[in-house]
């Protein structure tokens, strides 16, 4: 009987997996992944349905503790707290400084759930990983879910093709309410959970005051790219991302404002009126840190921006180290520090983080 390892995170994804493996008739055994000390900096939004005395992160392995017990499966931890800092946190907080957007989940997957926790499911004899993406491999190939809504190839377009290697994901032919259901059969104390949300493994929290923790809050101005008039104040540019509207506080006929760049030598946040104001549109970009999972280099294919954003006809120039993705019909909130992931047909083929975005054969210099 083969051996798989499912990182069971207390949700309600992880748990269906490991029930769908076990009725496979696979030998499994959850794994339940420590990456944050959630006892530091204890700032979660306020929210009554919360006990306060104790933290997510341990309301999480105490549910899976519980439906490791429901379907009859042995629940070991482990604990990466301090890879989690070195190869994720520390990432996410030099992108910030640079005044990039980053995706810390893009990274998460890449150095601890299949790499951290496929070394440490090895240990316990494991001859295949499991977890609750939504995601298909094939030979060291990744592949688009059932599930376009929830498709998560976006988040694992830097893990390797070695990696994916011998690596199950169960839920990629299901729905959403089909795992949901199959949770309710089982009776599982995550089958109505909602899915988790937030920065991967630190959870929900007031994310400007858990920032402040780590990087200087400098507030500044905000300032109309288009008529040069200072229209507010920001409270530090690392949270704005572009094209963001909300929660810029500057009310009156300013709430259809976007932003639309930064100036970091200056401390200014730059909007213009209106979503589909010309700022926001670039048709190239250059992309380094890239990884290919596949070995076809298409000159034309599809390409992903941000997460569940259509698919986006583009054109490929491949390099040593990076590439240059051009997309004449213009694409709106292309953003330095998050990830271009590159699709032919439901096959992912890889993916960078975006450097540089340019229009009209220019770099856009207040990205």
């Amino acid at each position: 009987m083969k051996k798989v390892v499912v990182g069971i995170s207390g949700g309600v994804d992880s748990s269906v997996a490991a029930i769908l493996l076990k009725k496979q008739g696979y030998d499994v055994i959850g794994l339940f992944m420590r990456n944050w000390d959630s006892s530091i900096n204890n700032d979660y939004l306020g929210n009554p349905n919360i006990d306060h005395n104790i933290c997510p992160q341990e309301e999480d392995y105490n549910d899976a503790v519980k439906v490791c017990e429901k379907i009859g499966i042995p629940l070991y931890r482990v604990d990466f707290v301090k890879e989690y800092w070195d190869y994720v946190f520390t990432y996410f907080l030099d992108e910030l400084k640079k005044g990039r957007t980053p995706n810390p989940d893009l990274m998460c997957n890449k150095y601890i759930k299949f790499d951290m926790f496929a070394k440490e499911a090895i240990k316990l004899g494991a001859d295949f990983i499991a977890t609750g993406h939504y995601a298909k491999t094939k030979n060291g190939k990744l592949y688009k879910a059932i599930d376009t809504n929830k498709d998560q190839t976006y988040f694992l377009g830097q893990v390797s093709s070695k990696q994916l290697q011998n690596v199950l994901f169960p839920l990629g032919d299901l729905i959403k309410p089909e795992v949901r259901k199959i949770a309710r059969e089982y009776d599982l104390i995550t089958a109505n959970k909602k899915d988790s949300t937030g920065i991967c493994f630190i959870g929900e929290r007031n994310f400007a005051k858990f920032l402040d923790n780590y990087l200087p809050n400098t507030s500044g101005d905000i300032v109309n790219i288009e008529t040069n008039e200072v229209v507010g104040m920001h409270y530090g540019l690392m949270h704005y991302t572009i094209g963001q509207r909300r929660g810029l506080n500057i009310g009156g006929n300013n709430d259809k404002l976007f932003v639309v760049g930064k100036d970091l030598s200056k401390n200014i946040l730059l909007v213009a009126l209106g979503e589909n104001n010309e700022y926001l549109y670039s048709d190239m970009a250059i992309i380094d840190n890239v990884n290919f999972i596949s070995e076809l280099k298409p000159s034309a294919c599809h390409a992903k921006f941000r997460y569940r954003q259509k698919d986006n006809d583009v054109t490929v120039e491949y390099h040593d180290d990076y590439m240059i993705v051009k997309y004449p019909q213009k694409i709106k909130a292309v953003t330095p520090g998050q990830a271009c992931v590159l699709y032919l047909n439901d096959e992912c083929l890889g993916s960078g983080i975006i450097k540089e975005v340019y229009k009209n054969g220019e770099k856009i210099t207040y990205l």
